[in-house]
């Protein structure tokens, strides 16, 4: 048994919340929480969030038992971003670009 949960255009560039997510792919739920609660990383905050999540989604739908969940798969997609402009000298504008992505975290015994 496998549950899913998705966090859709999360305010972070995907390099970085990869950082967070290789840390906790395959570890127990428990062990995971740990290293996300204690991570100086801000993408760790977001991910903890998913991760909760699929938890909650497991015990509610499934009725499963949280000490038995791993972390099954955890992957970061590239999703689109938000296009900002900052003034700069003599009438000239430049491009800001801030980067979002998806985040999706499966869980399973």
């Amino acid at each position: 048994m496998e549950v899913k949960a998705i966090h859709r255009g999360a305010r972070m560039s995907a390099q970085k919340t990869r950082l967070v997510a290789d840390q906790i792919r395959g570890l127990p739920v428990e062990r995971a929480l740990n290293v996300l609660t204690f991570s100086p990383k801000a993408a760790a905050v977001v991910v903890k969030k998913v991760v909760l999540s699929a938890i909650a989604n497991a015990e509610h739908n499934n009725g499963a038992d949280i000490d038995e969940l791993k972390i099954k798969s955890i992957y970061i997609d590239k999703a689109g971003s938000l296009k900002r402009f900052t003034q700069r000298a003599k009438g000239r504008g430049n491009r800001i670009e801030k980067q979002t992505c998806h985040i999706t975290v499966t869980v399973g015994d």
